[in-house]
């Protein structure tokens, strides 16, 4: 199992973490995929990679000219404001939610990396939002709706698209201490949009002064980590430094690990368990609510009987998803539930590395789901396909799954 792990002892930020992706790649990929990034079509804007050195250590500078000038948006800040009026000479300074969307949907990109980019943009909107206390349509970006913002995001999914792990790990983040100018004025470090992001992520102030973690950086780790953690069992076979502008008395880069996952590495994840009392909801309701979650992409979802206040029998409605969709399936809870509030607690759990392939059987061709890790391996038939090949051959649930497991 290939497992990515990203070491954020210096924070997190969209330039370093593409960086750092980069130097995973084959030196022939690393033309390749400069040479996409620069197709795109970003108005006057040019990617290129550049050698740099911290504390004596070499590595990767992914450098953004737009219109001829360097950006530096890990150095910025990045942050959003409510600009519902902004002058038409300003527009291509400040950008909607929705003018980003549909940015990214004319990019000639994989449709995968587009959802991703544009889940990444709609967390960092979400989060902007509910700092500022307005709806998201109303939010207009400054420095994270500049083209190196978008660069950054498209190209670390664009670079995990190429990479394909199969499972994500990251250190707890050091976000840095003191205060950083922006738009708004002067701000404490982590800013309140990236403190939002953080929410249930390990992280640590740390002794250097200075923004280390930026909006874009703590939005693309929260959108595809997996879980945060040290370093799990891994074979390393290469390591990626991705370094960031500014200099400090340690090593300013983030650095990605990438590798053949020990057999029980990949086995322990983090997940979200959301959870709220029903003493008001007919079965039917509860039973609506909890399909439109499945529906919606929760991992798990199930109801408990249990007494409530003054001995009323009600249900706890329990939903399991990835910790990055936590605020998306509360809102679905509250939305499709009488409750007035959802109790939300990050778990980590242990799982077997999971795969599914096809296999033929006398009921004909079946996907099995195959699980392996901590000495266990065993194999099962996919509920779906039992219940077609019972329907297609007139067999009970208990027949066919005996039927399917038989060799040909």
């Amino acid at each position: 199992m290939k497992i990515l792990y990203l070491e954020c002892a210096m924070g997190a930020a969209g330039d370093m973490l593409m960086a750092a992706l980069y130097e995973l790649l084959e030196e022939a990929d690393r033309a390749a995929f400069l040479a996409e990034m620069n197709a795109l079509g970003l108005p006057d804007l040019r990617i290129s990679a550049a050698g740099a050195t911290k504390c004596g250590i070499a590595g990767t500078r992914i450098v953004v000219d737009i219109g001829g000038q360097e950006e530096h948006s890990h150095d910025a800040g990045g942050h959003a404001h409510e600009h519902p009026h902004e002058p038409a000479d300003h527009e291509h300074a400040h950008r909607s939610f929705s003018d980003i969307e549909a940015l990214l949907a004319r990019l000639p990109i994989p449709p995968s990396a587009r959802q991703h980019a544009a889940a990444v943009y709609r967390l960092i909107a979400e989060a902007e939002a509910a700092v500022h206390g307005r709806p998201v349509e109303r939010i207009h970006f400054h420095e994270l709706g500049q083209m190196d913002a978008v660069a950054d995001i498209v190209g670390v999914a664009m670079l995990l698209e190429r990479l394909q792990p199969e499972i994500i790990v990251a250190s707890p983040v050091q976000v840095g201490a003191g205060q950083v100018r922006t738009a708004h004025g002067i701000l404490p470090v982590p800013a309140p949009a990236t403190a939002r992001l953080l929410r249930g992520i390990p992280c640590h102030a740390g002794d250097l002064r200075g923004e280390l973690c930026t909006p874009t950086g703590a939005a693309l780790l929260r959108h595809f980590v997996t879980e945060f953690r040290p370093m799990p069992p891994m074979r390393v076979e290469k390591i990626g430094y991705g370094m960031g502008s500014k200099d400090f008395a340690a090593a300013n880069c983030l650095r990605a690990f990438w590798g053949e996952a020990h057999e029980a590495a990949g086995s322990r994840d983090a997940v979200a368990e959301l959870r709220c009392n029903l003493d008001d909801m007919t079965g039917e309701a509860i039973g609506h609510a909890t399909q439109i979650l499945l529906e919606k992409g929760a991992l798990e979802v199930f109801t408990t009987p249990v007494l409530m206040k003054k001995g009323r029998p009600g249900v706890l409605l329990s939903c399991l998803c990835a910790p990055a969709e936590a605020e998306r399936f509360a809102a679905l809870m509250l939305k499709y539930t009488t409750s007035f509030g959802v109790r939300e607690t990050l778990c980590a759990r242990h799982v077997l590395a999971r795969q599914t392939e096809e296999r033929p059987t006398p009921l004909g061709p079946v996907r099995f789901k195959r699980g392996k890790g901590h000495g266990i391996a065993r194999i099962k038939p996919e509920y779906e396909d039992v219940v077609a090949a019972a329907e297609k051959h007139g067999l009970s649930f208990t027949e066919a799954a005996h039927g399917v497991l038989k060799e040909e």
